[in-house]
């Protein structure tokens, strides 16, 4: 990569930082392509995010890792290529990657930051250890120190979208994890599926820059999320699932006039 290219990802990078600053609220649409992310581009979003689940199941397969790494990075790229903006990637835990190697894959890429999870998707385990966590954050930050490229990293506690229906007895351990993460160099945290108002608040107090994952028309309302510090909102893969349920609608829409138009 020239240094052109380096210094672009460089301003990037710091203006998606500048935008977890406050006071006004990021909110971050999550695009799945190219069109998608230029729809968001032109309605003004000044930066965008992918979604993993939404990127995988338009290459026809799975969500949480099931997609080649490889597939998924050219997807993001194609993103990143179409749009001005910072873009940030949902990189799940890793796809089983050292962390320099990591963040020399998003570099390459032009990433301005990425997700990074705390889930086990290739161990025994649902959860990688905190302590675990922790040394690989680290050396993710370590690494993009070294290369010069100070990547926003938004560390995912995953304690809460595994106990979706009764997340409040896991709230020491997400904040736990949130403030480790935090000391190891996390730019933000990111509560998963937390929709509780008084534990989302809890977050905010303990980390200060909390990412809450909505969606449209949905109970967490932006001025609400924005009333309790929260400073950074993104809509994973419910745009994509909303999307694809207008193209099932059309679909169904021309198949009946089709299948009337044989019987008549």
């Amino acid at each position: 990569m020239n240094e052109a290219s380096i210094d672009e990802i460089r301003r990037k990078a710091g203006a998606l930082r500048t935008l977890h600053a406050g006071p006004r609220l990021l909110v971050l649409p999550n695009a799945w392509d190219a069109a998608s992310a230029r729809a968001f581009e032109a309605a003004g979003f000044s930066a965008i995010a992918t979604t993993s689940g939404g990127v995988a199941n338009a290459l026809g397969y799975e969500d949480q890792e099931r997609a080649p790494v490889e597939e998924m990075l050219a997807a993001a790229q194609r993103i990143i290529r179409s749009v001005s903006v910072p873009v940030t990637v949902d990189f799940e835990a890793g796809y089983g990657l050292e962390p320099g190697e990591i963040l020399r894959q998003l570099v390459a890429i032009g990433a301005a930051g990425f997700n990074f999870e705390d889930s086990d998707y290739r161990g025994d385990a649902q959860l990688v250890a905190a302590e675990r966590q922790v040394v690989r954050i680290a050396a993710l930050k370590a690494a993009a120190r070294t290369a010069g490229v100070d990547l926003v990293l938004n560390a995912r506690v995953d304690v809460f979208v595994r106990n979706r229906t009764n997340p409040e007895p896991h709230l020491e351990e997400g904040l736990h994890r949130a403030r480790l993460y935090r000391q190891a160099g996390a730019d933000c945290i990111y509560p998963i599926t937390l929709g509780d108002k008084d534990m989302i608040s809890e977050f905010v107090k303990a980390v200060g820059v909390v990412n809450v994952n909505v969606r449209r028309c949905g109970p967490l309302a932006l001025c609400e999320l924005s009333g309790l510090g929260v400073l950074r909102v993104s809509y994973a893969s419910s745009i994509f699932r909303e999307s694809l349920a207008t193209i099932e609608q059309a679909s169904a829409s021309i198949k009946e006039e089709w299948t009337n138009s044989i019987a008549g």
